[in-house]
């Protein structure tokens, strides 16, 4: 049974992006963008938002995270113009009107104090499936040295999503089950999540990729740190499952497919039907192209050519 604590009870980042001084000179786009949604997305559309800002002074872009769930109901209520969901679209959501577009990639991982008393043992020989799915899933893990092997008989403290997270779903999809699904206690969002497993030597939970790494070094945040996992179910991370030390790494990982998918997943726009609106459609098409740029340096992973061309070819 999940407990659902608040550690940012009602937390929603806002970003309100204005014309800057060193901003090109006026061209003829204008218009008002309202965004909300998905934690995962956040970091990466604010970049966006700051760059397509000094292309196009006139357009006037408000970026919120509340989560996946939050942006795909603002959209459909057309609340705002662009819903960041950080997972699949479900079918009965297509039949009111979303309209999925593919704008970058990232990964969920599953994450444990610096302060756990078994660190060591436990990056070494790292998270099997199966183990995952008796932890989240059917409660038979109840301490560390269950499962993993390692000489720390402390119970785990499992946490997961209170709030409706594309992160979460995707976690629960590659345990084969959906987010309601999971166990442990619910915390609010990316960073509040991030924060009580830091704090908690005994903790568990999972992060988007970008709430894992320090965006300045590509090195984990102080006090979390990536479990890795045992891919091929050996007991052990071998050389070729150990990716985790750098973001780049991990990124390079899920780029050519090593990390498996999910929970590798692609990351979404949401609009409303077709976007019509002209500077909707030009902030997209601009995402999809020039804005790809970013999305290393911002630690997403960007899409394939083939992909983006597919995406485009929606907006047509």
């Amino acid at each position: 049974m999940k407990t659902n604590i608040f550690l940012l009870s009602a937390i929603v980042f806002t970003i309100t992006t204005f014309p800057s001084a060193k901003a090109q000179k006026a061209d003829n786009l204008k218009g008002e963008i309202a965004i909300s949604g998905a934690f995962a997305l956040y970091p990466m559309v604010v970049k966006w938002a700051d760059e397509f800002k000094k292309l196009h002074p006139k357009v006037r872009i408000d970026v919120s995270a509340g989560g996946a769930g939050k942006g795909i109901t603002d959209v459909l209520s057309k609340v705002v113009d662009i819903g960041m969901v950080s997972r699949d679209i479900y079918p009965e959501e297509t039949k009111k009107g979303a309209f999925p577009i593919a704008v970058t990639k990232d990964a969920v991982v599953p994450v444990i104090s610096e302060s756990n008393p078994a660190l060591q043992d436990l990056v070494l020989k790292g998270l099997k499936q199966n183990v995952a799915k008796d932890i989240w899933i059917t409660g038979k893990v109840t301490a560390w040295n269950v499962g993993f092997k390692v000489k720390n008989s402390s119970p785990i403290h499992v946490y997961t999503r209170s709030d409706a997270a594309g992160a979460a779903e995707i976690w629960a999809e590659y345990l084969g089950k959906k987010q309601e699904d999971l166990l442990g206690v619910g915390v609010f969002g990316d960073p509040g999540l991030a924060t009580a497993v830091k704090n908690d030597p005994l903790g568990i939970g999972f992060n988007n990729i970008g709430y894992v790494y320090d965006q300045k070094t590509k090195k984990p945040n102080h006090g979390i740190r990536v479990l890795p996992i045992d891919l091929n179910n050996n007991g052990k991370i071998d050389a070729d499952e150990n990716f985790y030390n750098t973001q780049d790494e991990i990124i390079n990982a899920i780029s050519i497919g090593k990390y498996p998918s999910p929970p590798a997943r692609d990351l979404f726009f949401v609009t409303s039907g077709k976007p019509l609106k002209n500077e909707l459609r030009e902030f997209i098409k601009w995402v999809l192209t020039e804005g790809q740029k970013y999305v290393n340096e911002s630690g997403y992973i960007k899409l394939s050519d083939e992909k983006i061309n597919d995406e485009l070819k929606k907006l047509k």
